[in-house]
């Protein structure tokens, strides 16, 4: 869906806010690209602080199987939106709402586009050297409105306690509405959950290659394939090597799982979420 598109349907916020369906012990939103910006909206306009937002995939869903902590890490945060298609269709089964895909890369200019009148003040963590400058200049290219109030490009290793507290530190003299963490599942949802008590900021968000995608350093797939749930055979043809053990094992992990909760969920065993 575009920017356009999320801004111009008729918001279902009141009929979704709140709305979770389980799925391998996980809360997923049963949500749209729409809804979802009017929740996180709700909360930069209600004050709030320390409201952090996920876009669950299969991959993530997995490592809550594999880690039991992620999933507590999960059902703390405030929204995991239904990002890739077995989610989207599995919530459509359960959940009595309509449920549509929400993933960072169309998020983030969505929230951007529909939050212009906000004058909100954005902060993008994470991406290789220059990726986050790069997407901040497109974006505003895109919407001369968005104000940036600060980058930065983490090293890829282990932080320092000291380095924590200055990260912190800078984040929060740069007085942003919104963080962008973009350092991949699920290192970005681990951050967000051990920051968003030492940030000031209303909402933190892990998006992924958000970033990437609008830096214009990473392509997506053609919408048909995003359509039929096959991003990620896109994604695969693009880095075989990095992204096999991802999709063709995780994925079976996650059928098999699936399959088996249905299974006994059908069975009377376990009652229906």
């Amino acid at each position: 869906m575009s920017a356009s598109e999320a801004i111009s349907r008729p918001l279902e916020s009141k009929r979704l806010e709140g709305s979770n369906f389980a799925l391998l012990g996980v809360p997923v939103a049963a949500t749209n690209l729409s809804s979802a910006i009017a929740r996180v909206r709700s909360w930069i306009e209600n004050g709030d602080r320390g409201r952090t937002v996920t876009f669950a995939t299969v991959h993530m869903l997995v490592e809550g199987i594999r880690n039991p902590g992620m999933v507590r890490l999960l059902a703390r945060t405030d929204m995991n939106c239904p990002d890739g298609m077995p989610l989207v269709w599995y919530g459509r089964r359960r959940a009595a709402a309509p449920v549509e895909r929400v993933c960072g890369p169309d998020f983030l200019p969505a929230f951007c586009a529909a939050t212009a009148d906000m004058n909100l003040r954005h902060y993008f963590y994470g991406g290789a050297e220059g990726i986050a400058e790069k997407a901040a200049a497109e974006l505003q290219r895109i919407h001369p409105g968005v104000q940036i109030a600060g980058t930065f490009s983490p090293p890829f290793r282990a932080l320092s306690a000291d380095e924590k507290d200055e990260i912190a530190r800078t984040i929060n003299a740069a007085r942003p509405h919104v963080v962008w963490v973009s350092l991949g599942c699920p290192k970005q949802e681990l951050w967000i959950d051990e920051f968003r008590s030492r940030l000031d900021a209303p909402v933190l968000l892990a998006v992924g290659l958000a970033l990437d995608i609008a830096a214009g350093a990473k392509g997506r797939a053609p919408a048909p394939l995003r359509s039929l749930g096959l991003e990620w055979l896109f994604r695969l043809c693009q880095e075989p090597r990095r992204l096999w053990r991802r999709y063709l094992v995780y994925n079976s992990i996650f059928l098999y799982h699936v399959l088996a909760e249905m299974l006994e969920a059908g069975s009377g065993r376990r009652q229906p979420q």
